[in-house]
């Protein structure tokens, strides 16, 4: 079978121009410049490059960008004292504390003290209720990502059997909620995990399948029918000493046997990556137009 490679590369380098268009007539117009701060704690190899990226999306979009850094043996109590600076800081439309944090801080505790209002991750419980039910809000930026991507390629949702393997709160839940929310993606939705008895055989049903179990080519031709819909959320790290930087990412998705027998699939890298960062500018530019709160 013939099957078509999801870039979400392009996809995001069209979104954020256009992005960038509505910024340079807000400004034309008096408006204010959007403004994302980002707090990166540390020195992760994964979140440094994640957040260098934000920057350059951000200049490419039009907004304007800071980046706070911290070392390793930051306390919690001046991080709390970071994101309550950030909260009252009239110039901040919004701002993301980078994940993972170190051992000895308590990230639901710093993600809770987020003003909901600036929480361009959706992360905050209340943000991550109010998508649960429907109401306008910040959604996670992969779920958003992979869901923009859907629709961008005009793939068909409403009706169709989604699997979403993995149930974290970054990616696995909200975006099992979205798939199976009325009018966004209208989808029979089940969740597999690594406690999943019959995960082969509801994957072998799906006419989607969403991968973001953190488990590099975990999903294998045998796991998937003719013609399903495959986006690989997987972005782990393995060491190859033939690249530049010592390593290369690895999908959850063994990439070439199971292309051949899809419709639609991403790849990795290029495929979902690109569209979480360009999520990220979307609920920024909605945070600066107070789109949902007041």
């Amino acid at each position: 079978m013939a099957y078509v490679r999801i870039d979400g590369k392009a996809t995001a380098t069209e979104i954020k121009r256009q992005i960038a268009e509505e910024v340079k007539d807000i400004i034309a117009s008096g408006g204010k410049q959007p403004h994302l701060a980002a707090v990166l704690v540390g020195h992760d190899g994964g979140s440094e490059t994640y957040v260098k990226n934000k920057v350059i999306a951000c200049e490419q979009c039009g907004f304007k960008s800071t980046l706070i850094r911290y070392e390793d043996d930051v306390t919690e109590e001046e991080l709390l004292k970071c994101v309550d600076d950030l909260n009252k800081n009239d110039d901040i439309d919004g701002f993301i504390v980078q994940l993972p944090l170190p051992k000895h801080i308590d990230e639901q505790k710093i993600i809770m003290a987020i003003d909901y209002r600036k929480d361009v991750d959706g992360f905050h419980p209340i943000n991550v209720g109010r998508m649960a039910i429907g109401l306008p809000c910040f959604i996670s930026a992969t779920p958003l990502g992979i869901l923009t991507l859907l629709r961008h390629y005009n793939i068909q949702t409403s009706g169709k059997n989604c699997v979403v393997l993995g149930r974290s709160n970054i990616v696995g839940k909200p975006m099992a909620q979205l798939m199976m929310q009325k009018h966004l993606g209208d989808a029979t939705v089940t969740v597999c995990h690594s406690h999943s008895a019959t995960l082969k055989e509801e994957c072998r049903k799906a006419d989607i399948i969403i991968a973001a179990i953190g488990r590099p080519n975990f999903v294998t031709a045998d796991m998937v029918k003719e013609g399903a819909v495959v986006i690989d959320v997987g972005t782990t790290r393995v060491p190859d000493a033939t690249k530049k930087k010592g390593f290369r990412l690895n999908g959850d998705v063994k990439f070439d046997e199971v292309a051949p027998k899809c419709s639609f699939i991403t790849p990795v890298p290029g495929g979902v990556g690109p569209m979480t960062i360009c999520s990220l500018m979307k609920n920024t530019l909605s945070a600066g137009k107070k789109e949902f709160y007041q």
